[in-house]
């Protein structure tokens, strides 16, 4: 049942922002982490000299998942849900969602229009050591 804290997806006025070729930035960005985790553990690890090192990696594909929130229900809750139900989700209007590359938390951003279509803006890189 909605009540006055539900929003249309209209009412959330998402900014127009142009999305920057992630291309270069995020894979630098991701192997200078790499770089300097390998460091930390001791590993023998041969400089960076340049971005065009990463060129071997450019065509292999990943997975790229912007998670605007979660919720938990129970499969009977699941089944009555019917067309123009709102299932609330673990997340304020305006918080950073979280983006994930091969299931892996990489980066949190927020929520853009370009043109017609929905993107993400990277506002923040995540570091985090690998287990």
């Amino acid at each position: 049942m909605a009540d006055d804290r539900d929003l249309t997806f209209n009412q959330l006025a998402p900014r127009q922002a142009a999305i920057p070729d992630p291309d270069i930035d995020m894979a630098a960005a991701m192997a200078a982490e790499a770089h300097a985790r390998d460091r930390r553990s001791g590993d023998a690890v041969e400089p960076l000299r340049s971005v065009q090192d990463l060129e071997a990696v450019y065509d292999v594909p990943v997975q790229v998942a912007a998670v605007l929130g979660k919720a938990t229900m129970e499969v009977s809750q699941l089944l009555k849900l019917g067309r123009g139900a709102v299932v609330e989700l673990d997340r304020k209007v305006g918080e950073a969602i979280d983006i994930y590359v091969n299931n892996r938390l990489v980066a949190r951003g927020e929520v853009v229009i370009v043109d017609d279509r929905l993107g993400v803006t990277m506002t923040e890189i995540v570091k985090s050591e690998r287990v």
